[in-house]
């Protein structure tokens, strides 16, 4: 399954499976969102599913953003809290 990636208001807004064949194209997006607007919030509130790929993808933004001085936030827990802790414990 596809992402779904819309704006609102500024914020971007991510819907679907954020996994293995996912994560390239959110990481190259999300770059080149950042490197024109200086800035970026994505919502992953939407998201069905994100497995440790997803994950490490986000964590590579974060590190892209602080190497290139642009910021870059999240938004929104991704669904299940116990899941996605246990996943950035992994990742």
């Amino acid at each position: 399954m596809a992402l779904k990636i819309t704006e609102t208001n500024g914020i971007f807004i991510v819907e679907g499976i954020l996994n293995a064949s996912t994560a390239r194209g959110l990481k190259n997006h999300c770059k080149l969102l950042l490197d024109t607007c200086g800035a970026l919030c994505i919502d992953i509130q939407q998201i069905a599913f994100i497995d440790r790929n997803g994950l490490l993808a986000i964590r590579s933004l974060y590190h892209y953003a602080s190497q290139t001085y642009t910021k870059f936030s999240v938004v929104g827990d991704g669904g299940d809290h116990d899941f996605m802790s246990e996943l950035f414990l992994a990742a």
